[in-house]
């Protein structure tokens, strides 16, 4: 099956499920759907077990939206079945491009839909296909439409078998659902990936390709490399102790001593997010200054072993944090932000 059979099987497909209908179990059906279209026409593409795993998550995410019908499974879906249509279709790229190609498609599908000649087949036109479209359709559909207009004004028994009929049809809301449908299902089936996906995606790759041809590249042009070697020595033996302090005053205020229960809420608040701004932080400052050649420096040894130690650290404080959160949770429960709290911190 092509490419456009299943853009407009799919658009149908959509219609008929939510013409008239709530989202709610409709949507886990045509997840379901999709997931089986891509196993029964594209088996061949199935080259790892990841294949395997994102089929049975797309199912599980589709039965969960049916189950719940809440926002988290839904994400949960959509992600599923974008990503297993991706990985079997674009074997070589990395899936986490998934998400610029999203909102890309989002918008250029828009505008894709009109160019016909990219999506629907070329074929020659005969010359006698005039010939039959007048012949065969034109004329008979003229005559009949005449006689019919005479034989109703003759009779209003023959008149009625054709006009006194109601269809009970939102043709608005059947145009808008085709017309989305057909949207998600253009956008998921001919999707468009720019050259500059396939030019980077070795860069995403988990071993580097030109370790040789790295060179350290000064920042700042007023500093050499070596100042700024120096430079985040210094910066990195500050943060080092200031954080030792920092997790040494922390530690005391959360075991040492005694909160109240009505001010535990806001006390614990006020920490995790000071530790998840440091976090950030903390990633920003090894980024700055690992980048390029200093991840190869030879000389940046004390460089390496400073930002070891800032690391560590840093977990203790996140081991301290999920402990304060889980005598939070002790007194108040556990909710959908304190678990976020929780895959924050393991992250």
């Amino acid at each position: 099956m092509k490419k456009y059979h299943l853009i407009l099987v799919c658009s149908l497909i959509f219609t008929l499920l939510f013409y008239n209908e709530s989202v709610g179990v409709n949507l886990a059906i045509f997840g379901l759907v999709l997931t089986g279209i891509i196993c029964f026409f594209f088996p061949d593409r199935f080259t790892s077990r990841f294949h395997l795993v994102l089929v049975v998550t797309s199912i599980l995410s589709s039965i969960a939206f049916a189950w719940y019908g809440d926002f988290v499974s839904f994400l949960a879906l959509a992600m599923s079945v974008c990503f297993l249509q991706f990985k079997t279709q674009e074997t070589n790229l990395k899936i986490v491009q998934v998400f610029p190609l999203a909102f890309i498609n989002g918008i250029a599908s828009l505008g894709r839909m009109l160019m016909f000649s990219q999506w629907l087949p070329k074929r020659e036109i005969k010359n006698d296909f005039a010939k039959k479209l007048i012949a065969y359709f034109l004329i008979p559909t003229v005559f009949v439409g005449l006689f019919f207009i005479v034989y109703a004004f003759g009779s209003d028994h023959f008149s009625a078998l054709f006009t006194d009929y109601y269809l009970d049809v939102n043709f608005l809301q059947l145009i808008l659902i085709a017309l989305l449908g057909f949207y998600l299902s253009f956008t998921f089936w001919n999707y468009w990936i720019p050259e500059v996906f396939y030019e980077k995606n070795s860069l995403l790759d988990n071993d580097f390709n030109n370790q040789n041809e790295m060179k350290n590249q000064r920042t700042f042009s007023f500093l050499d490399i070596d100042f700024e070697r120096r430079s985040g020595e210094i910066t990195l033996v500050l943060l080092n102790v200031l954080l030792l302090v920092f997790i040494v005053t922390y530690n005391y205020e959360q075991f040492f001593e005694i909160v109240e229960k009505s001010k535990l809420s806001a006390a614990t608040h006020e920490r995790v997010n000071s530790v998840i701004f440091s976090i950030v932080m903390a990633v920003g400052v090894i980024m700055f200054y690992f980048k390029g050649g200093f991840n190869f420096d030879k000389k940046a040894k004390n460089l390496k072993r400073l930002s070891k130690i800032w690391i560590f650290l840093n977990g203790i404080l996140i081991l301290s944090t999920i402990i304060k959160n889980s005598e939070y949770v002790s007194f108040y429960g556990l909710t959908y932000k304190r678990l976020g709290v929780y895959a924050f911190l393991i992250f």
